[in-house]
């Protein structure tokens, strides 16, 4: 059985702070490669990363805005981090979701409804763990980011 190297060899990238720096390259060709494959697939899916599309209403506008991530599996459930790249600020998204109850995601070509949970107490650190176990770049990017607590979300289908 021939495994993957990708996903190892993507983890081990990610780690490194100039990948920081790739956010104006690689969030376009996230984009491109969306449109390409009509939303099956996305830049971490081509690495063998699981990534998902998620539409939410943003809380000013109520407009759908679309933002595709990396997610960390938990169970049958889905663990996004808004690590923004290790910047300072928050991502626009997670401001929209913490809005939000339900939002509608996209996985290889699926689309279902998900509940939004905004990860808080004890069940944050555990979930801080698992989703640095699952991508140690994320550590990086808390230092990067000055320590900003990163808000964590759990989507579960509808």
């Amino acid at each position: 059985m021939v495994t993957n190297p990708l996903p190892a060899l993507a983890r081990r990238i990610a780690q490194k702070r100039w990948v920081m720096r790739m956010a104006p390259i690689v969030v376009p060709l996230e984009r491109f490669v969306r449109w390409v494959t009509r939303g099956r697939y996305g830049v971490l899916d081509l690495a063998g990363l699981p990534s998902i599309e998620i539409t939410v209403a943003g809380r000013k506008t109520g407009i759908p805005r679309t933002t595709s991530l990396l997610y960390v599996p938990r169970g049958g459930d889905f663990l996004i981090v808004g690590s923004n790249w290790g910047s300072t600020e928050h991502p626009v998204w997670s401001a929209n979701l913490r809005a939000a109850s339900t939002a509608t995601a996209r996985l290889r070509g699926e689309r279902f409804e998900v509940s939004v949970t905004e990860v808080a107490g004890v069940d944050r650190k555990r979930a801080w763990d698992l989703a640095v176990e699952f991508w140690p770049g994320y550590r990086m990017e808390h230092k990067l980011s000055g320590g900003r607590v990163f808000r964590i979300f759990e989507l579960r289908r509808s």
